[in-house]
């Protein structure tokens, strides 16, 4: 059975939603993903883009400032929602492992 699209988050997927959790345009959108992450996660401005327009055409984000040399973007209702359920399935997958990794 094929995947739903955008069942589940790519690690940098995941972090884009957390730092649009405030209002951010793209370079401060890149900063603030390598800062959660601390410096692990780096996303490019190809990828990025590609990855806010797919947000957006699924409602997980909206663009707020329309000027012609800025974009701004924020999470929306949506985008919280699948911020949500990302993070709950990440703790069951840590969950479901804690004992059996930590007795290795």
């Amino acid at each position: 059975m094929p995947r739903k699209s955008l069942q589940t988050l790519s690690e940098p997927m995941y972090y884009v939603l957390l730092a649009l959790t405030k209002e951010l345009y793209g370079t401060e959108i890149m900063n603030e993903v390598r800062r959660i992450s601390g410096g692990r996660i780096n996303i490019g401005p190809g990828t990025l883009y590609t990855m806010l327009d797919k947000f957006a055409s699924n409602n997980l984000i909206k663009r707020t400032n329309h000027s012609l040399s800025t974009k701004s973007y924020i999470i929306t209702d949506d985008g919280k929602q699948m911020l949500k359920e990302e993070y709950a399935r990440l703790n069951t997958l840590l969950n479901d492992g804690q004992g059996i990794v930590e007795g290795l």
